[in-house]
């Protein structure tokens, strides 16, 4: 049996060049609980799944941090977030022995153009994204007051097509006990007659705060901006089941409905060291039953937060409402891990009866297998856009820099151009993200380079006939397949854990992206090709920031991963430059890379884009496409029409 959610219990990115030099050289100064004890069902979960043998905890291949030769002290900015009972929001490190001396000019250059973010101060998580009435409506974690994290309320924003937004008032403040510690991340479901609930995070004013989940709708759903919503007076839904850290329960996921009748939730947690996910279940989202067991969990990973959970349809055509179940069907469960803030995801089934989903591959689990993203992203949300029947994701681009740099510049985060999310159905083991359609509305003039032959340690200039600080490129690689199958095995133990300057037999080639005419900054978005003993081949999608900033207070690492190259596919990526964000999409979005750079001097009418190839021994031909792309229109909605 389930237990009632009300019972209180303990609560929580040509010119020759000789083959000894190494086309991007090092910068100078180029650093280089308790155990759950009251529900039964949950301890036996967590019993098998830690009996599963060869799950191995793993993180996506990512480089270590690189320091100067002079190894500065490190210094940490302070805690945010975990004394309050959410994951660290201070988790970026600062690299350097002092202060960069950012001139103005460069700090309001690093403002993005087309990517959603407040007019000011500090923004994380999105929350409750939602289609209403020709409106596409984001909800997001603010701070109404400063640019770093704290006293976090819901900002607002509408727009009707996801590009060009308007700021609303704020749509939540923490004004009640049950949320006086932090209106936090939540969820919106829309229900069959048109109703929109909203579940979210509270932490409550008790003297050990509790992290309970609370009620909202809208208090005029014929009004298209949403611009009221009435928190349910009832407050808290839900609490802290026994056994549950108070302070490790967060984040509902959007209602799902099931066969039996009523509706589903999940919401994260962990036991021990082992991340779960509960389930729930509603007929009138304000009282609950918590299910016995749980939806899915995995040993080694630590809390889950920001869960989401979703179908995707097996021919890779079409989004898919959270409801939908059966054949044809698989579903994605996906996991915010607080220990080492990355999201996690796989694709698995989903036994409705009995509210266990499975992975179709054990060893790629959520937070041992797949990422979202491999680059600075996190805290992702979905939603089904009934308006145009897809899948529509975003994630929380975290600044890079220090604390300081922030509050200096008024403002810190991004979140990313809105993704489509479908299965890709020629794998048939990952999910792809690609950017809305609607991006390619800002699209300006367009230039294209046919064709381009790249010899071994070669940087060809992309003359695009104006600045490269706002693009979106797509470009093709090809390469001699009998040059590659006579080679030996090469660069076996790669895995984006070097610099773009370091060169291999079949790697690195790609785009030099935010680099000046001198490429003293650059950041290179590059595939590189590893080929093992037994002839096999493993290609690598990586994106270099260890040259992207001649200044010395902000991160500097590779990101990475693993992407597969099927049969008869060129290498492909796109990519969106816009200021200070890079995203990066590999072969159709089987892998993604989101980067947070701060050029000192490739900014402005000085920034310029190349191409390259770094390898020993092949020759690379390539194709490319590239757009300016106009700025969006993000402004507040006109007052006097509220």
């Amino acid at each position: 049996m389930g237990m009632d959610a009300h019972a209180l219990g303990d609560v929580e990115d040509e010119a020759s060049i000789p083959s000894s030099y190494t086309l991007l050289p090092s910068h100078p100064d180029t650093p280089q609980r308790r155990p759950l004890s009251g529900i039964v069902g949950i301890i036996a979960s967590v019993m098998f799944l830690t009996s599963l043998v060869g799950l191995i905890y793993k993180q996506g291949p990512e480089s270590p941090v690189m320091h100067p030769p002079h190894s500065p002290q490190k210094l940490d900015p302070p805690s945010r977030g975990v004394s309050e009972g959410v994951s660290e929001k201070s988790f970026r490190p600062f690299l350097g022995d002092c202060p960069y001396n950012w001139t103005e000019a460069m700090l309001a250059w690093q403002r993005t153009a087309y990517h959603f973010q407040p007019e000011k101060n500090w923004m994380n998580d999105p929350d409750g994204p939602l289609f209403h009435m020709g409106w596409y409506h984001l909800f997001y974690q603010y701070n109404p007051d400063s640019a770093i994290w704290g006293n976090i309320t819901w900002g607002h924003a509408v727009s009707t097509d996801l590009i060009h937004w308007l700021y609303l008032p704020l749509a939540m403040v923490p004004d009640s006990w049950f949320d006086i510690n932090g209106v936090w991340t939540g969820s919106a479901t829309i229900l069959p007659d048109g109703q929109i609930v909203i579940l979210y995070t509270g932490d409550t004013d008790t003297v050990d705060a509790v992290q309970v989940q609370n009620l909202a709708y809208p208090a005029n759903l014929s009004d298209p901006l949403l611009l009221d919503w009435v928190k349910y007076p009832g407050n808290p839904v839900i609490v802290p089941p026994p056994g549950i850290n108070s302070s490790e329960f967060r984040d509902p996921t959007t209602a799902w409905f099931g066969p039996d009748g009523t509706w589903r939730i999940t919401i994260g947690s962990k036991v021990n060291t082992t991340g779960i996910s509960l389930v729930y279940q509603t007929t009138n989202f304000t009282s609950y039953e918590l299910l016995d067991g749980v939806l899915h969990g995995v040993p080694g990973t630590g809390m889950w937060e920001c869960v989401d959970f979703y179908p995707v349809a097996i021919d890779g055509s079409t989004g898919l409402d959270t409801s939908v179940n059966g054949p044809g069907v698989k579903h994605v469960l996906k996991a915010s891990l607080d220990d080492n803030k990355h999201d996690y995801y796989a694709v698995g089934t989903y036994d409705a009866v009995n509210d266990r989903w499975t992975p179709d591959n054990p060893e790629e689990d959520v937070g041992i297998g797949l990422r979202v993203d491999y680059g600075r992203f996190y805290a992702s949300k979905s939603f089904y856009d009934q308006n145009k029947k897809r899948r529509i994701l975003w994630g929380w681009i975290a600044e890079t820099d220090s604390e300081d740099d922030d509050i200096e510049k008024g403002w810190a985060s991004v979140q990313t151009i809105p993704r489509t999310i479908v299965f890709d159905n020629k794998t048939g083991t990952n999910i792809l993200q690609w950017p809305v359609e609607e991006i390619e509305s800002l699209r300006l003039n367009k230039t294209e380079f046919q064709g381009i032959e790249l010899a071994p340690g070669s940087i060809v200039p992309l003359d695009i006939n104006g600045t490269a600080t706002q693009l979106d490129i797509t470009a093709e690689f090809e390469m001699d397949t009998e040059t590659i199958l006579n080679l030996d095995a090469t660069d076996v133990s790669y895995n984006c854990s070097g610099a773009a300057a370091e060169r291999g037999t079949l790697g690195p080639f790609g785009l030099l992206v935010l680099a000046n005419e001198a490429l003293d900054e650059l950041t290179p978005i590059y595939f590189y090709i590893a080929k093992a003993t037994d002839g096999t081949l493993k290609n690598f999608f990586c994106a270099d920031k260890t040259r992207s900033s001649m200044a010395t207070s902000v991160e500097r690492r590779v990101y990475g991963s693993e992407v597969p190259v099927l049969d008869g596919e060129s290498f492909s990526m796109r990519v969106l430059v816009d200021h200070s964000i890079v995203e990066s999409f590999a072969q159709g979005g089987r892998t993604v890379i989101t980067s947070r750079i701060y050029p000192t001097q490739a900014i402005y009418g000085a920034a310029r884009l190349f191409l390259f190839n770094n390898a020993t021994q092949v020759n690379v031909t390539a194709t490319v496409n590239v757009w300016q792309l106009n700025s969006a229109f993000i402004h507040p909605y006109p007052l006097d029409q509220i």
